[in-house]
């Protein structure tokens, strides 16, 4: 009796202290323990959550920074998940990694909002995509949302403004859109984070209770209203810099009591700031660099102890090392920002003019296209098809070799240039600025012949490359609207497709200067020399795909000579500049963008312009020769005298046949790939592209029809399994 008695005294403290256990580490229910699991599978199982199993206890993980699970009385009140995938704002060089295609927010979130009891829900950097769903008022406890750094697109719910109990709401770094609900419901909240999205334009309607609003490089393009700063007394950090923001700055901003963290740089206010403005003595920090501000800096601001950055404005100061730009710049520019609905509406009017116009001729055309198929069609069904598979390959070898002769007889469904394009769009000023990060640095990629070029992401998300381009010349609108008939016709498969364009206009007298954006498709693959240089990418590329690829560019090259008019010419054709999608389909990038010159065709004679068509047309014609000789040889050509020695090479292993010199002068990946005439008529008619005298270089129907034909033979003895011709 005495041994069972000191037995049960040694136990007694354990029993006490398993009594004693927090119920925030209490034992999670069957229910929540599977919600977890099915949370881990939505998510496609991250790094951060591969360790769990069958025989996991979540409510006794110990915390890290990527992983907290906090429970009490068997539920979850607290998770937080932070992956390692690269989001929208990511200068990361690796892709956005979002999650796969299977993936639902709405059925991500109604797993979620299962787990009621909780009060705090972090979700960062996992790759979520798609709209957050009304659904997620569920959360009727949640104090603390932060999904940061994912995907989520569309409108901010308008039932977020019924989860009384947040106090934080973190969305930065998704792609949001619209305007943000009406949150002056939400009394307890303190903090809002909707940095780096695209919301806006209007101001939101915020709570009084707020600590730290975060409004930064989003879309917002209005007045800060002036009753916003008679109820924030409780404000530390106000952060709306990279916007629109437009107007003057409100007189009491400064002296908020609580305020420590003002930044506002890189918006559009204007005016001058009061000279006895007064100061909040918490302020830290104060940032209205970037504006179009003028007069002279408040004294308060002057003698404040906070860091104060006021550069490129146009303030008269007289420290020798500011920067500001002077005083005529901040009056043109800020008499724009002001009246952004006039300039709107009279763009929406010259679009909708542009629009009919484009509509008429479109359905003139639509109606002169039915026609034209319709002869097609009676002229096809009445002679035989001119590359059938029993042409006598002799003589369309003595064709290839004779590239004067008349060879535009490609099919008109050569020519058709939309297919998969999305709808061609007429953008506003706000949607390229938004698109751009209102021409953020970071998304500068390069300058093109014709302006600068930005990388863009549209409000739908699709990623987009904007070409900038500056004019100033008399008479410009009248000659502009000329060519814009044309750009919305530059769509086709084997080109860098045009999406749509934005015309500002601003006059200066005598000249009207316009800037023309240019919004292009993006080409997320390599361009052809990247892949003939690299070592493993080259292997994929037998002669069978150089010929698909070949055949690729001279369809977008005809496209470009006859599938507008007028035709486009001169179009600096490099094979850095064909790129590849994923499906190695090539798209023809670079080239000329039909706008007005500094030259107007006025000041040339008619037969000056012809003779420059037609020179611009051979050149084209030999780079695209260029072209097909590296894709023949695998040779990265550097020089004009590359050129040639390559040339020599080739015409030397084609004068007989068949030939060890012409052999050894082709790519050594290609052999066992290709039938010697497939080859052979390549290689002759790439001579004929790189003819010295351009006028006997052939046309681009002429290549087309000889590369088509190269392509029939070669599948033709792969079909046949006929390799006695392979060398």
């Amino acid at each position: 009796m005495k041994k069972l008695w000191l037995s049960f005294s040694h136990l007694f403290p354990t029993l006490i202290f398993l009594l004693l256990i927090p119920t925030s580490i209490s034992q999670l229910t069957q229910t929540e323990t599977r919600i977890l699991f099915q949370v881990q599978k939505l998510l496609e199982y991250p790094q951060v959550l591969q360790g769990w199993n069958n025989w996991t206890n979540f409510c006794f993980l110990q915390p890290s920074p990527s992983l907290k699970i906090v429970c009490s009385n068997g539920h979850i009140t607290e998770l937080t998940v932070i992956g390692n995938r690269t989001s929208p704002s990511s200068h990361s060089s690796k892709p956005f990694q979002a999650l796969s295609g299977t993936f639902s927010t709405d059925s991500f979130f109604t797993v979620m909002t299962k787990l009621s009891n909780l009060k705090v829900l972090s979700l960062v950097s996992l790759g979520l995509w798609g709209p957050l769903p009304e659904k997620i008022n569920r959360f009727s406890s949640l104090e603390v949302l932060n999904i940061s750094s994912n995907f989520i697109t569309g409108e901010i719910p308008t039932s977020i403004s019924s989860m009384k109990n947040l106090k934080s709401i973190v969305l930065a770094d998704n792609l949001f859109i619209g305007n943000i609900p009406d949150l002056q419901s939400l009394t307890s909240l303190q903090e809002v984070n909707f940095d780096g999205n695209k919301l806006g334009p209007i101001f939101p309607s915020l709570g009084k209770n707020l600590v730290k609003i975060i409004l930064r490089k989003n879309s917002i393009r209005s007045q800060i209203p002036p009753q916003f700063i008679i109820h924030f007394d409780k404000l530390q950090i106000f952060d709306i810099s990279s916007n629109n923001f437009v107007g003057k700055i409100p007189f009491s901003m400064f002296s908020l009591p609580s305020l420590h963290y003002l930044d506002l740089s890189s918006n559009k206010f204007s005016g001058n700031l009061s000279m006895n403005l007064p100061c909040s003595s918490s302020l830290t920090y104060v940032d209205i660099s970037h504006n179009f501000l003028v007069g002279k800096l408040p004294t308060c601001i002057m003698k404040s102890k906070a860091k104060v950055l006021y550069n490129w404005n146009c303030l008269s100061t007289k420290k020798l090392n500011d920067q500001q730009h002077g005083s005529s710049y901040c009056k043109k520019d800020a008499a724009l920002a002001v009246k952004p609905l006039k300039t709107k509406v009279k763009k929406e009017s010259s679009s909708m003019k542009l629009g009919l116009v484009l509509v008429i001729v479109g359905g003139v055309v639509g109606i002169a296209c039915v026609f034209a198929l319709l002869i097609v069609f009676i002229l096809w069904k009445s002679k035989p098809e001119r590359l059938n598979h029993n042409l006598d390959r002799s003589s369309v070898h003595k064709f290839s070799e004779k590239s004067n002769i008349n060879a535009r007889h490609v099919p008109q469904t050569m020519r058709q240039a939309t297919h998969g394009q999305p709808p061609y769009n007429i953008f506003t000023e706000e949607e390229i600025e938004d698109a751009t990060n209102n021409f953020d640095q970071s998304n500068l990629i390069g300058e093109g012949s014709q302006g600068q070029i930005y990388k863009g992401w549209l409000r739908d998300g699709s990623v987009v490359l904007i070409n900038c381009i500056k004019i100033k010349q008399k008479g410009l609108p009248h000659s502009i609207m000329q060519h814009l008939d044309v750009l919305q016709n530059l769509r086709h498969r084997h080109m860098v497709s045009v999406l749509g364009h934005c015309v500002i206009t601003h006059q200066e007298p005598p000249q009207v200067t316009s800037t023309v954006f240019i919004v292009l498709e993006y080409i997320s693959n390599v361009s052809l020399r990247d892949q003939l240089t690299d070592g493993k990418k080259k292997e994929m590329l037998k002669w069978p795909q150089r010929m698909a690829i070949s055949i690729g560019i001279a369809r977008g090259v005809q496209f470009l000579h006859t599938g507008v008019a007028p035709g486009i010419f001169g179009n600096n054709l490099k094979i850095q500049n064909i790129l590849l999608d994923d499906s190695l389909n090539a798209k023809v990038s670079g080239y000329k963008i039909p706008l007005p010159s500094k030259s107007t065709v006025n000041e040339q004679s008619a037969t000056n312009q012809i003779a420059s068509t037609s020179n611009a047309e051979k050149e084209d014609i030999y780079q695209l020769g260029v072209i097909l000789l590296e894709i023949i040889t695998g040779t990265q050509i550097a020089s004009s005298s590359d050129v040639e020695q390559l040339k020599d090479e080739l015409e030397r292993g084609s004068s007989e046949a068949p030939s060890t010199i012409l052999r050894s002068a082709i790519d050594p990946s290609l052999r066992g790939s290709y039938a010697y005439e497939s080859m052979s008529t390549a290689v002759q008619i790439t001579l004929n592209c790189l003819s010295k005298v351009s006028s006997t270089r052939p046309s681009i129907e002429d290549v087309l029809w000889n590369l088509q034909y190269s392509m029939q033979v070669q599948e033709n003895w792969t079909s046949s399994g006929n390799l006695s011709t392979k060398f």
